[in-house]
């Protein structure tokens, strides 16, 4: 029997392309959907959900990619969570909302927000609660079940029954519910 797993939508912002040079600015992330390894069931992502503000790890930055989430980057340095601290909290919530189950990392695309979160939990705990390799890119996924390129794939066009009414605003945690509620509908419709 293929072993349980709770699938937690993450979302990101950043300063920057990558990180080390440039910095993860807020962490959201929330419970959308479990897998007790026959059936997927998804989850109210309201429900189960984790927030950060962090504080930067350098003094470089991109401003155009600042202000993708409105984040005040001079508050931020002031009084942004102490990213150890966050990255603990973190691990230790996926951990407790996981139980027994494997959890497993999904965001979409999950290459930008997997790359800090992967980089983050690393640096600051030494150990990953999603292994080296647990993670779901919700594009790539949507692209092979529909037999499509990933390169002819985007939510504009995606069926809409498969996309959240939710906005999209850059805030990490809203958009984490936004694609949880996404991947649930992924998971579980025909197409």
């Amino acid at each position: 029997m293929a072993k349980a797993s709770v699938y937690i939508s993450v979302d990101v912002e950043a300063d920057g392309p990558i990180p080390g040079p440039y910095s993860m600015i807020s962490l959201g992330a929330c419970v959308a959907g479990r897998h007790d390894g026959d059936v997927f069931t998804p989850v109210d992502p309201e429900v189960q959900t984790f927030y950060r503000e962090l504080r930067p790890i350098s003094d470089q930055f991109v401003p155009e990619a600042l202000a993708v989430s409105g984040l005040d980057r001079a508050l931020l340095v002031k009084s942004g969570a102490e990213p150890a601290g966050a990255m603990r909290d973190f691990a230790a919530w996926v951990k407790e909302v996981s139980g027994p189950a494997a959890a497993v990392f999904t965001a979409y695309p999950a290459s930008f927000d997997w790359m800090f979160t992967y980089w983050y939990v690393m640096r600051f705990t030494g150990s990953s609660p999603f292994g080296h390799s647990r993670c779901l890119d919700m594009k790539t996924y949507f692209a092979a079940r529909a037999g499509r390129p990933i390169s002819g794939v985007a939510k504009g066009t995606m069926p809409k029954r498969l996309l959240s009414n939710r906005k999209h605003t850059h805030n990490a945690l809203d958009d984490a519910i936004e694609q949880g509620e996404m991947f649930g509908k992924l998971m579980t419709e025909e197409y």
